[in-house]
């Protein structure tokens, strides 16, 4: 059995590990097939001359996205802003709870919606929003919702948005890099008089450009998925880091795995904030093969988890 602490640290390393893979595998998957390319193109293969574009059109394409998530976020899914008087359980929670981990009171929002959930977005923890439907605020005990609060805090904490926020850009850059390739290869220059077209070296790079070009928008996706994943256990933990109860959160997950109902408001953008998939909640075992397109790990297994920190 765990400790909280002990859960933390696992759960940082594990974090820490997925995300240097990832980082090595873009770069390898930039490098070849940005190197394909170029070859196709009549230059001399191993060259990075199209990373620099594709960073900059996929930076910019989610510089905005960046700065205003939050904006984007509340306007897509139709919260109003918490009141004090009307909303004194959430407020008063939320307000305890951001000065038991050390972070300024977040914005806080409500979805009028039946459906419990809760999700955390904002670039930093001076910008951050914590947001609950109305169905989670009417069905959770007290010590419950603290439980949920405290994990949106954690992903606040963590800086999970702006995590999220940059390997998503990474994916954009990858996925740009591929179609990209494809264009070049098959409508662009491809018959270029050049020493480089039949050289060993150059046809290597070509067979491996054309691998990573098919396989490594899925895979980073994949990782993506993963990194989400793992972030909701770190979530997990560092929720029973602040509150010291996991029976609280404990509770407010088996509770949330008993509703059946959708979040209408949700949609494929914005279902990986929240604190459960809003969709649909799954019973029971899936495969190991269907649960690496899950933005969220099993709830069987945090809960789980959790009960190994009691």
């Amino acid at each position: 059995m765990q400790n909280v602490y002990e859960a933390v640290d696992a759960n940082k390393r594990k974090s820490a590990i997925v995300v240097v893979f990832f980082f090595l595998f873009i770069c390898a998957a930039v490098y070849f097939i940005s190197s394909a390319a170029n070859i196709s193109m009549g230059y001399e293969p191993g060259g990075l001359g199209m990373v620099g574009i594709a960073l900059i059109i996929s930076g910019l394409s989610t510089l905005g996205g960046y700065y205003f998530s939050d904006t984007i976020v509340l306007s897509i899914s139709g919260a109003r802003e918490a009141d004090r008087k009307k909303d004194f359980i959430f407020y008063t929670v939320a307000e305890n709870l951001a000065i038991a981990a050390g972070l300024p009171k977040p914005k806080l929002y409500v979805i009028t919606d039946s459906a419990p959930n809760a999700f955390a977005t904002g670039r930093d923890p001076n910008h951050a929003v914590v947001v609950a439907t109305t169905g989670l605020l009417e069905k959770l005990k007290r010590t419950e919702l603290e439980g949920v609060i405290a994990h949106e805090l954690t992903h606040v904490k963590n800086y999970d948005t702006r995590l999220q926020s940059v390997v998503a850009v990474l994916v954009g850059m990858v996925a740009l890099l591929g179609d990209w390739f494809f264009r070049v290869r098959f409508w662009g220059v491809k018959d270029r008089d050049n020493d480089n077209g039949g050289s060993q070296l150059a046809i290597i790079f070509m067979v491996v450009g054309i691998i990573f070009a098919v396989l490594s928008p899925i895979i980073a996706q994949l990782i993506q998925l993963a990194i989400s994943r793992r972030r909701e256990f770190l979530a997990d933990a560092g929720s029973v880091a602040i509150t010291r109860q996991p029976s609280g959160l404990i509770s407010a997950l088996e509770k949330i795995s008993l509703d059946t109902e959708a979040l209408e408001v949700a949609n494929k953008a914005t279902a990986h904030l929240y604190i459960v998939n809003p969709f649909r909640n799954i019973k029971g075992s899936i495969s190991r093969f269907s649960g690496l397109f899950n933005t969220h790990p099993p709830l069987s297994e945090r809960i789980t988890a959790l009960k190994g920190m009691i």
